[in-house]
């Protein structure tokens, strides 16, 4: 299988701190990390590491930044003959602190423009397409030229040349953000029907793509057969959030390349997600394939299959601890005690 991710790149500068700093005032970091960075370029860094024939079509500058990107990206194999390089626009440049109490980051992106790219032609047939929506161009040009392609989005932002390309995506998989901002709904965990709603939502608006919310620290909510599952998170001491949305979403791609039933594909890319933000920095967090298909064996246990059922209405699977009858009478919220239960009508 060969995939082509087309989108964002950056060059990443993390810095950990004790506290967000205070307005006029001096700091001196001795603990940096630094890596390329870039939703679809940081997905094609995981694919590549894992052994998938990957490409990435994206643009740098013509600068040190620029040269080192394509580096990390041959260094994993990654087919860099459709990088572009502006000579007139440096490199995407993102400054990032984390705070070490909490593992969470403020990320300031520094660029006048993201520069789109120019050439269209592809000496290759690509079996998926990878898009982060950021080049809208160059993502509707290669769906439309190859029709058959498996297509994802990483869907983290709404922009209305992103909400366009969904329309053409078999795989919208979205940040929280984007189905509360796509929906006008809130997540409330504690209602476990906001979450059928705001799923239900989504996939009235885009019926013909098969739709992932990812929910940060509680998993991924996605449906397998006639069910709304929440597949929950890895239970991990963050240390850096940074890039596990990117990494989750290389993992995901992996997981259809692969043929794996959306559970199966939907508990590798947590897992990965989940690893990853135990370590520094983005690139510098992606753990390796042997790491993540061991821990899925030592605690997941073997393949899971998802075959539909017909003549159900979905249901959804959530943490809450109590049964809740839903607004439609024949979906319900249930707690199971292994995320893969299944809950039958």
């Amino acid at each position: 299988m060969k995939v082509l991710c087309i989108g964002h790149t950056s060059w990443d500068m993390t810095v950990p701190v004790d506290d967000y700093p205070a307005e006029n005032s001096k700091y001196r970091f001795s603990e940096k990390y630094s890596s390329g960075g870039g939703p679809a370029s940081n997905a094609a860094y995981v694919l590549g590491k894992w052994g998938v024939d990957t490409v990435i079509a994206t643009n740098v500058g013509s600068d040190d930044y620029g040269t080192k990107i394509k580096k990390e990206f041959q260094d994993v194999r990654v087919n860099t003959d459709y990088i572009e390089t502006s000579y007139d626009k440096d490199t995407s440049f993102s400054f990032i602190m984390v705070n070490k109490k909490n593992g969470l980051r403020t990320v300031f992106n520094v660029a006048t423009e993201h520069p789109p790219l120019k050439k269209y032609n592809y000496e290759f047939v690509p079996d998926i397409i990878l898009t982060d929506g950021h080049d809208y161009g160059a993502s509707q040009n290669a769906i439309t030229k190859f029709p058959e392609a498996i297509t994802i989005i990483d869907a983290g932002r709404v922009t209305q040349e992103l909400l366009e390309l969904c329309k053409y995506i078999k795989y919208i998989v979205c940040s929280k953000g984007f189905a509360e901002t796509v929906t006008g709904l809130k997540f409330d965990y504690t209602k476990p029907q906001s979450l059928v709603n705001i799923y239900n939502k989504l996939q009235n608006k885009y019926p013909n793509s098969t739709i992932v919310v990812t929910l940060e620290e509680h998993g991924a909510m996605y449906q397998a057969g006639n069910q709304i599952k929440i597949m929950p998170g890895l239970k991990v001491n963050a240390i850096d959030t940074t890039g596990a949305g990117d990494i989750f979403h290389g993992a995901f791609t992996y997981g259809i390349a692969n043929g794996f039933d959306m559970e199966k594909t939907i508990m590798l890319a947590n897992i990965a997600g989940g690893l990853s933000v135990q370590k520094m920095g983005s690139r510098l967090s992606v753990p390796s394939l042997s790491e993540v298909l061991d821990y899925y064996a030592k605690k997941m246990g073997g393949s899971v299959s998802s075959q539909p059922q017909s003549g159900s209405q979905p249901q959804v699977q959530v943490q809450p601890q109590t049964q809740v009858q839903a607004q439609n009478p024949t979906e319900q919220v249930n707690n199971p005690v292994d995320p893969n239960t299944n809950v039958n009508q």
